[in-house]
């Protein structure tokens, strides 16, 4: 075995990184948001970086996966799963929620080692392309375009969070007229083309009333609404009935495969989700019911880059579209999410981004969004470098924190402006 290809030492940072407040169906975003930096050094000295999930949970089972690392092969990333399971046990308990983290359904312990897993594989990755000279890129197959498209996350939001927390020039988006406003700072700033709005905060008839001054105000831009499960049978079909041909998809409008295939079968568009499919198992139900038309595939998910792969062949095998799905993310992940989805031989629909939104980055250089895309860097590797300052900052904030962000809590940081909030049943309308 190469020695240079040989994992020597394994670093995990855990940082806290500014997030504004975002509103959705669960609450409002924190000030603060947990991510997991990870390094890999071989041998050789190259050195890898991945990013993930940082709540004390996915912290809990990264750290025995770190040092069972060394020793190991850097290019041996099929194996990183089975490591996990051997190594990382039932150490993080089986939840019974919705993961608030990503809003992707009920959360398991093997969602949460796959998500743990995915950022040592973008590690492992990276440090492999710098020791060989390649591109991420080419580990995967080869890029199969130069650019990937992104669409505009739209939020409704408060103008600053009711205490402490980062502030920014945005304002408060509340309405129509704030969310039109929004949409088009992305287009001009971004050159955004898609956009896709957070919905589930708000009763149907006024998100309904947005996306229709979206559709009036940039015609012929495709647009999306995802309520993240909040909507019934019912109030799905309503709305699909209202913006059919206004939506190029509509995404998890209610929760659950049994609801999702019952308005699929009546909706007359496409459902998209990032919240019924995320892991193998979940697949045949889904697609042989027809209850999903479009999957947002997330690396953070699947485990990996890799497997990302494998889920877009199942699609396409199904004649299921793809896109990708986001969280509140660094530039660590959205090189991962650029480079994978440059090997994709369909990528139907742009992908989600929210990294427009994080005015913190732990990489030397931000990502630059021109006519709405990202160029795939054909540096080795990633194609992006730490900034160990600012790491050294976002992760003091952390160990200053006293607990209160480190678990992120779309509820409790809701409760801060509305002391009886409770995180609504679903569906909520």
């Amino acid at each position: 075995m190469h020695t240079e290809l040989i994992i020597d030492d394994v670093r995990l940072t855990p940082v806290l990184m500014a997030d504004p407040p975002l509103l959705n169906v669960q609450g409002v975003h924190q000030p603060y948001t947990p991510r997991l930096i990870v390094e890999v050094i071989t041998r050789g000295g190259a050195t890898g970086v991945g990013e993930t999930y940082g709540d004390g949970k996915y912290l809990e089972l990264a750290r025995p996966l770190a040092e069972a690392l060394p020793g190991r092969s850097v290019s041996d990333v099929n194996a990183l799963v089975a490591l996990a399971d051997e190594v990382c046990g039932d150490s993080a308990p089986v939840e019974t929620t919705v993961d608030a983290g990503g809003l992707r359904g009920v959360q398991t312990t093997d969602k949460l080692r796959l998500s743990v897993v995915s950022g040592f594989e973008v590690a492992c990755l990276d440090a492999l392309g710098k020791a060989l000279g390649l591109p991420v890129h080419r580990l995967l197959g080869g890029k199969v375009r130069d650019h990937v498209e992104y669409s505009g996350y739209l939020f409704y939001r408060w103008a600053e969070h009711p205490e402490g927390g980062e502030r920014d020039d945005w304002g408060a988006a509340l309405d129509p007229a704030g969310v039109v406003a929004q949409a088009r700072r992305f287009a001009d700033t971004y050159g955004f083309r898609s956009f896709k709005l957070k919905g589930g905060v708000f009763p149907p008839d006024e998100e309904i009333a947005a996306v229709r001054a979206l559709a009036r105000t940039l015609p012929g831009h495709p647009l999306r609404l995802d309520p993240n499960g909040a909507w019934s049978v019912g109030t799905s079909l309503r709305v699909a009935d209202e913006l059919r041909d206004i939506l190029e998809y509509l995404e998890d409008p209610t929760s659950g495969t049994d609801r999702m295939a019952e308005v699929a079968a009546r909706a007359g568009l496409p459902l998209a989700t990032n919240m019924c499919v995320t892991t193998v198992p979940e697949v045949r139900e889904a697609f042989t019911r027809g209850a999903v038309q479009v999957v947002l595939c997330d690396h953070h998910y699947w485990g990996g880059l890799i497997r990302t792969r494998e889920l877009a062949a199942i699609c396409r095998a199904f004649g299921v579209g793809l896109s990708m799905h986001s969280n509140t993310h660094l530039g660590i992940s959205l090189a991962a999410m650029t480079h994978v989805a440059a090997t994709v031989p369909v990528l139907d629909y742009a992908c989600d981004t929210h990294y427009p939104w994080q005015r913190e980055d732990v990489i030397t250089e931000r990502h630059a969004f021109r006519d709405g895309r990202l160029e795939v860097s054909d540096a080795p590797g990633l194609g992006v470098e730490l900034d160990r300052a600012a790491l050294a900052v976002l992760h003091k904030r952390w160990l200053d924190d006293d607990g209160t962000m480190r678990e992120r809590d779309d509820a409790a940081a809701m409760r801060k402006a509305d002391p009886g909030w409770t995180t609504p049943a679903v569906p909520r309308w």
